[in-house]
């Protein structure tokens, strides 16, 4: 939430879609004078609390085939969920498509640098690469901003990052195959350090996960 509150623009949206925004609500409270229209594959999460409010729509649909209309949204929320879908360069077109002229699409992925740098010696106890990839749903590793560049094809406005090396430990520890007891007792423990890395994190210093934001310029995709 941090680093998305850095680099998400200040302005009086309208309408805004959250592509993959499942039962999280954080759209609605980045933006909460927007009308949030949020699109997910489950359509569980329509009876969650937060897609039930009155201005929040929650859609069923597919980020590869959005059933919206050319420049219909003021913003368009993706986090984490790019690294989700096979067909990301498709579900990235479709979401430039429904974004108006001038607006904004915010991202958040996991980067070149996932799952570092305590993997090497606390590898017994952590879920593989593979394992974790099948757990969360991912398809791909995620993204360096280059390949985000590439990706979206628009001006980056500004990035930045989060789960740094003092945060990671332990959120590695979290995510680990210790008992839960053991985990909770080693996260209360790692406090102190861990609440120090999110004060002297800053945002374009090294991190897992990072947070950007990019325009659509008016002259383009008329």
């Amino acid at each position: 939430m941090r680093a998305i509150h850095r680099v998400a623009p200040e302005q009086p949206f309208q309408e805004v879609l959250e592509v993959g925004g499942g039962r999280s609500g954080l759209t609605a409270l980045l933006y909460p004078q927007a009308q949030i229209t949020n699109l997910d594959l489950n359509p569980e999460y329509a009876q969650v609390p937060c897609n039930r409010q009155k201005r929040v729509r929650f859609i069923c649909g597919d980020a590869t085939a959005l059933p919206f209309d050319n420049h219909s949204f003021d913003a368009i929320t993706m986090f984490d969920v790019l690294e989700h879908i096979p067909q990301h360069k498709k579900a990235a077109a479709e979401a430039l498509r429904v974004l108006r002229p001038g607006g904004f699409l915010l991202i958040s992925t996991p980067n070149e640098n996932w799952r570092f740098p305590y993997y090497g010696f606390m590898q017994s106890i952590c879920p593989s690469d593979s394992e974790i990839m099948a757990e969360w749903g991912h398809v791909r590793r995620g993204y360096t901003l280059d390949e985000l560049k590439n990706l979206v094809d628009l001006p980056c406005l500004g990035y930045a990052t989060f789960i740094n090396p003092m945060t990671a430990l332990c959120h590695d520890v979290a995510f680990s195959h210790l008992h839960l007891l053991i985990r909770e007792l080693f996260c209360i423990l790692l406090s102190p350090f861990t609440w120090l890395g999110y004060y002297l994190h800053k945002p374009e210093a090294t991190g897992t996960e990072t947070a950007s934001v990019w325009q659509k310029v008016s002259n383009a995709c008329q």
